[in-house]
């Protein structure tokens, strides 16, 4: 081979060196690009969870107070329901007893 021939051979396996290099750099690049985007993702998914966490709790917090108002406005109606009863047996109790007592003198009791 002459150096003409040699010198193209040469250029020629410089040239596909160099391209070899240039493409496998760009995977590397490729590569770390596509790591940094998986982790970028996986924080924001991770920052919207503990977000939506941190709503959920606000929100169950806020359904256990009204929870616990509701009960006690439940147990007061009950109170005052077992008030009501306990002032109908009486009154029915006194109707009797003055029904009794008119129709011992002698009235008609209506």
């Amino acid at each position: 081979m002459d150096a003409a021939t040699l010198g193209a051979v040469g250029t020629i396996v410089v040239g596909l060196a160099a391209a070899t290099g240039a493409l496998v750099g760009k995977r590397g690049e490729n590569r770390a690009s596509q790591s940094g985007a998986v982790l970028g993702g996986y924080s924001t998914l991770v920052d919207n969870l503990q977000e939506e966490r941190n709503a959920l709790t606000v929100k169950l917090a806020d359904n256990e107070r009204r929870l616990a108002e509701a009960y006690q406005e439940l147990a007061t109606e009950r109170n005052e329901k077992a008030g009501l009863l306990t002032q109908i047996t009486d009154l029915t109790d006194e109707n009797s007893r003055l029904r009794r007592q008119l129709a011992d003198l002698g009235g008609h009791p209506t």
